[in-house]
């Protein structure tokens, strides 16, 4: 009995955690739908979050990768007088970059909403 007690107080802070994480980010980004982000992404930076090789399989058009395990230590490459389109394969590692970024200063953040797994626009594979 003790042990199912554990696992639903275990189960409720995670998912306060991820809401509050949630909450965090729709202050600081804002999440695009895929033609959104289609339409403005000729003005804006797109940042590719995922590993080189997953980056290299195939990307969206005109993006830059910059894996997310590597941004604490390159987001200076990054310009922040303009807008940041960010993605990932989902949205949760963009959801973080978003918040690390903000930190540092950025503050025209973009997320792309259902990631690159949903992506059908026109990509890129080297």
């Amino acid at each position: 009995m003790q042990v199912i007690i554990i696992i639903i107080i275990l189960l409720v802070l995670w998912g306060l955690w991820t809401l509050i994480t949630r909450m965090r980010v729709n202050r600081i980004a804002k999440f695009l739908s895929q033609n959104d982000f289609e339409a403005g992404k000729r003005k804006a930076q797109i940042i590719d979050l995922r590993e080189e090789k997953t980056f290299k399989a195939g990307h969206i058009l005109g993006a830059r990768n910059m894996p997310y395990s590597t941004l604490r230590t390159f987001y200076s490459g990054i310009r922040n007088d303009l807008p940041v389109y960010l993605y990932d394969q989902g949205k949760a590692i963009s959801m973080r970059a978003a918040l690390l970024l903000h930190k540092k200063g950025y503050h025209k953040l973009f997320i792309l909403k259902d990631g690159y797994r949903n992506w059908d626009g026109k990509t890129k594979k080297n």
